[in-house]
């Protein structure tokens, strides 16, 4: 799990910069005024930096994504902070399967934010591009493993039937331990309220981007 760290933060680390630095050389392609304009360093008061900066030592979005808006309210931004913390880097669930997660919700919401910053770091853990691929496509990806098909089946039957059968616990049972399915379970619904997080304030992907999702796609 250490090692992982690792190397998630560093890619972050990196990834941040990029988008940080490109989110603040450009405005977005629009008359629109953002309903949360995008905050610096050094525009951040007393109670906001200190979060300020935890994120942006782990952030591939900067202080961007739904940490924008988050920021706002600091003392919550600071408790979904740790959570995201957890789910992100310390969670029991091995990384390639958590981004798996991340991106099936990411998907249903056509979140562009959610998918063009986890889609990387899902195939950076491993997960096939056929899979991602597919699942880009809103297709349930074939030739998945146990493990992969047990965590599209949990994630996808939790959060569209609001329930999950004998049958698909009984599946991610086999290959996930009691606290791997309270993990996952929770990166589903934490990753479903960053994507309604992400809607609301209308964030989208840095300036020069492509987006992932184009108009009129299912």
């Amino acid at each position: 799990m250490q090692s992982a760290s690792v190397w998630l933060s560093s890619l972050t680390l990196a990834a941040a910069g990029g988008w940080f630095a490109a989110t603040m050389l450009a405005a977005p392609a629009t008359s629109k005024a953002p309903r949360f304009p995008q905050l610096t360093m050094d525009q951040l008061d007393e109670k906001q930096r200190p979060l300020g900066e935890q994120i942006m030592k782990v952030s591939s979005v900067g202080i961007g994504g739904p940490y924008n808006p988050m920021i706002r309210s600091p003392v919550l931004g600071q408790r979904l902070f740790d959570l995201f913390y957890y789910l992100r880097w310390q969670t029991s669930v091995p990384i390639k399967l958590n981004e798996f997660a991340i991106l099936i919700i990411g998907r249903q919401w056509r979140s562009q934010v959610e998918w063009f910053a986890h889609a990387p770091l899902a195939a950076k853990a491993g997960l096939s591009g056929d899979i991602i691929a597919e699942l880009k496509a809103n297709k349930r990806p074939s030739n998945m493993a146990e493990d992969e098909a047990a965590v599209y089946d949990f994630v996808t039957e939790l959060t569209t039937t609001k329930k999950v059968s004998d049958e698909t616990y009984a599946r991610a049972k086999k290959v996930f331990n009691d606290q791997q399915i309270v993990d996952l379970t929770a990166v589903a619904g934490n990753y479903v309220m960053v994507a309604m997080m992400l809607a609301m304030a209308e964030e989208t992907v840095p300036p020069g981007k492509e987006e992932p999702f184009k108009v009129g796609e299912k």
